[in-house]
C-alpha cells in the first residue's frame, strides 16, 4: 500500500505504458485497477470509485474526501477553466478523458491533472506521457465538474463558423450528404465534412446560449440564422447563400425528412445530446420565395422540474396557489400566448402534489418535461388520438388529477368540464389575453355558463419577462411617461431604486439573464359565479375580480420592477395587448 501512494502522489511513475492502449483514439486497453481483478469481490475493470459508489456502499463526496486523505491528495470541487491553456484538445480525444474521469489543466498558477479515481494510474501515466507532463501534479474532483470541464473545454476550441464555410466552398457538392453518421454527443462528433461542423457548431452554440429556438431564414443573398433566446429573438450569424441547400439538407437528414420535397412544409424531430444535455428539438421546414426557412425548438430534457417557488409568485398569493391545487375536485386554467410557461406552472403544480397516494395522468402535445410517478400520454393526430379522445381514456384510468395540454375544441372542454364534476382534479390551457378573457373563450366554444361556473375554481394568466443581469444592471430615475405606460403611480417609485439593462460577458450583452413570470390570478368566489351565470363580458368579469382583490399582470409586473427583478420596458413589452 505504502508503494502505491507513493506513485500515485509522484508524477512520473515508474512503469511504461500498457501495449496497445492508443489514447489519441480513445481506445485504451485497461488493466485492473487497484482492489480490482482476480482475489477481490470487485469486478476487474470496473474500478474502486465506480464499485463503492454504485454499491452505495460510501457517497461520492465522502470517497473522494477518503481518497484524498489517504493519498494526500487536494480535493477541488469545481473546476474552472479561466485563464487555462486548451493546447491538450488537438492532441487528447474527448473520448479517452470522458472515458476515465480525467483533464489536464495548463493553469497560470502551474499544470496538474484531475481526476476522479486515483487508483486509475495506468491512463493517468499515458496522459502525461503523450503531454509530456512528467511533472503535473494530480488533484481530485467529482464526476459532474470533471465532465462539465471537458465539455466546456472541447465546445471553445470548436472552429468557427466562418471556417467551416470556407471549407465547404471548397468542397464538391457531391459530398454534401456524405458520411452522415450519427453520434451520441455533437462534441464527440469527429466528422471532416464541414456541412456537419457547422450544423453542430450552430446547435451547441445554441444550447451552450440558452437558446429556446434557432430560426435558419433564407433571403435573395444571404441566409440568416438567428437565436431566441430569454423570448426574444437575436441575429447569430449571416451565411452565403450557396450554402443554404447543403444547411437545410443536413438539418432534413438529421430530422429524418423527405430531403427532396422542397415545396410543401415537413416537420420532424431530433434527439440529441451536447456534453451532459439531452435535447430534443422540434423541426419545421416551410418553403419560402427564397428558399426552405427551417425552425428548430430545443427542450432541453435534463432541465429540472420548477417548484411553484421557483415561478416567482409573492408568498401571499404562493399561500393561495397551493391550496387551490390540493383542492379535491374542479379545473385550474392557466392562460397566456404560446411561450409564456403555462405548462412549466402547471408542472410546478404537479410536482408540487405527487405523491405516491394520488393517480396523476396527463395527455399533451408535446411531452415536454419527463416526470416519474406521472403517466403521461402524447397525442398524436396521425392515429386519430386528439386530446378528446385521449381524455376519455383517461377518465377510465381511475386518475384523482388530470392534465390535458390544452383546451382547443368544445369535445374537449365538455370531458374535462364532466371530469372535474365527477371528482377530478384538471389541469388545463387556454390561449386568451387575461384571466377574464378564459371564461368568455369557454363559453364561446358553446359550453353552458352554469357548467362553467359549477367546475372552474381559478384561472391564472401569466407572461415571461426578463430578469436583469446582476452584474451589470445600473440604477436611474425614470420619468413620468416612462412609469405611465405600465399605468404606475410615481409616488410608489419614490425612494425607490430602479434598474435598466446594459449588457456584459456575462449575459451576452443583452442586459438580462433568464425569465421570471409575472401573474394574474382570479379566483372564483360566489360573485363571480353569479356573473357567470348572467354571461356577464370579460371586462365586467375582471372590474369585479380586482375589487375582490386580484392583482393584475401589470401590478405584479410593477412589483417586480421595485424589486429590481426587470425593466419598465421589459413589462410594457409583454402586457401590451
Amino acid at each position: 500500500m505504502k508503494a502505491f501512494v507513493e506513485k500515485i502522489r509522484s508524477p512520473a511513475g515508474n512503469h511504461a505504458p500498457a501495449t496497445g492502449d492508443d489514447v489519441t483514439e480513445g481506445r485504451p486497453t485497461r488493466g485492473d485497477d487497484f482492489l480490482g481483478g482476480a482475489g477481490t469481490d470487485v469486478p476487474a475493470g470496473t474500478g474502486l470509485a465506480e464499485d463503492l459508489i454504485n454499491r452505495k456502499v460510501v457517497t461520492e463526496a465522502e470517497f473522494l474526501k477518503e481518497m484524498g486523505r489517504r493519498f494526500d491528495l487536494p480535493l477541488h470541487t469545481e473546476l474552472s477553466l479561466d485563464d487555462a491553456r486548451l493546447d491538450f484538445t488537438r492532441t487528447v480525444s474527448i473520448q479517452y478523458l470522458k472515458k476515465h474521469l480525467m483533464i489536464p489543466l495548463d493553469l497560470p498558477g502551474g499544470r496538474v491533472i484531475a481526476l476522479r479515481d486515483p487508483t486509475n494510474f495506468q491512463p493517468l501515466d499515458d496522459l502525461r506521457n503523450l503531454l509530456e507532463w512528467n511533472d503535473a501534479p494530480v488533484v481530485l474532483s467529482t464526476q459532474a465538474a470533471i465532465l462539465s470541464a471537458i465539455n466546456r473545454a472541447y465546445d471553445e476550441q470548436t472552429g468557427s463558423a466562418e471556417e467551416f464555410v470556407q471549407d465547404m466552398d471548397e468542397e464538391s457538392p457531391d459530398s454534401i450528404i456524405s458520411e452522415i453518421e450519427e453520434t451520441a454527443d455533437l462534441l464527440d462528433d469527429t466528422s471532416d465534412a464541414p456541412v456537419i461542423k457547422l450544423v453542430n457548431l450552430i446547435l451547441s452554440r445554441a444550447v451552450k446560449e440558452r437558446a429556446s429556438d434557432i430560426h435558419l431564414e433564407p433571403y435573395q443573398h444571404t441566409v440568416t440564422v438567428r437565436y431566441r433566446i430569454d423570448g426574444v429573438l437575436y441575429n447569430s450569424l449571416n451565411l452565403p447563400k450557396h450554402i443554404q441547400s447543403a444547411l437545410v439538407s443536413r438539418v432534413k437528414v438529421m430530422a429524418r425528412l423527405n430531403i427532396a420535397e422542397k415545396r410543401l412544409p415537413q416537420d420532424g424531430r431530433i434527439d440529441i445530446r451536447i456534453g451532459d444535455k439531452e435535447v430534443d428539438i422540434r423541426v419545421s421546414v416551410i418553403p419560402t420565395a427564397f428558399g426552405e426557412r427551417v425552425v428548430l425548438r430545443l427542450l432541453d430534457k435534463t432541465g429540472v422540474i420548477f417548484r411553484l417557488d421557483d415561478l416567482g409568485i409573492d408568498e401571499k398569493r404562493l399561500r393561495l396557489f397551493d391550496g387551490l391545487i390540493h383542492s379535491p375536485h374542479g379545473i385550474i386554467l392557466v392562460t397566456g400566448p404560446t411561450g409564456s410557461g403555462k405548462t412549466t406552472t402547471l408542472y410546478g403544480a404537479l410536482s408540487t402534489i405527487n405523491n405516491p397516494e394520488i393517480n396523476i395522468i396527463t395527455i399533451e402535445d408535446p411531452v415536454e418535461y419527463q416526470m416519474n410517478g406521472i403517466g403521461q400520454i402524447q397525442v398524436n393526430p396521425k392515429i386519430d388520438l386528439t386530446f378528446a379522445r385521449g381524455l376519455r381514456s383517461i377518465v377510465r384510468q381511475d386518475p384523482d388529477v388530470i392534465l390535458v395540454g390544452e383546451i382547443r375544441d368544445r369535445e374537449t372542454a365538455e370531458i374535462a368540464i364532466q371530469s372535474s364534476l365527477t371528482g377530478h382534479l384538471v389541469f388545463s390551457t387556454l390561449h386568451t389575453n387575461d384571466a377574464a378573457g378564459a371564461i368568455t373563450r369557454i363559453t364561446d366554444m358553446g359550453i353552458e355558463p352554469f357548467l362553467v361556473s359549477s367546475s372552474v375554481i381559478a384561472v391564472i394568466a401569466q407572461r415571461l419577462v426578463r430578469v436583469l443581469c446582476t452584474e451589470c444592471r445600473e440604477s436611474y430615475v425614470p420619468d413620468g411617461e416612462a412609469l405611465e405606460k405600465i399605468g404606475a403611480d410615481p409616488d410608489l417609485f419614490n425612494g425607490r431604486t430602479v434598474y435598466r439593462s446594459v449588457g456584459c460577458p456575462a449575459c451576452m450583452n443583452t442586459g438580462f439573464r433568464g425569465r421570471t413570470a409575472i401573474f394574474e390570478m382570479m379566483v372564483f368566489d360566489d360573485e363571480l359565479k353569479k356573473l357567470v351565470l348572467t354571461t356577464a363580458d370579460a371586462n365586467r368579469i375582471r372590474e369585479v375580480a380586482v375589487k375582490a382583490g386580484m392583482m393584475t399582470l401589470l401590478q405584479d409586473g410593477v412589483r417586480k420592477v421595485m424589486d429590481g427583478v426587470t425593466t419598465i420596458e421589459e413589462v410594457f413589452r409583454v402586457t401590451r395587448t
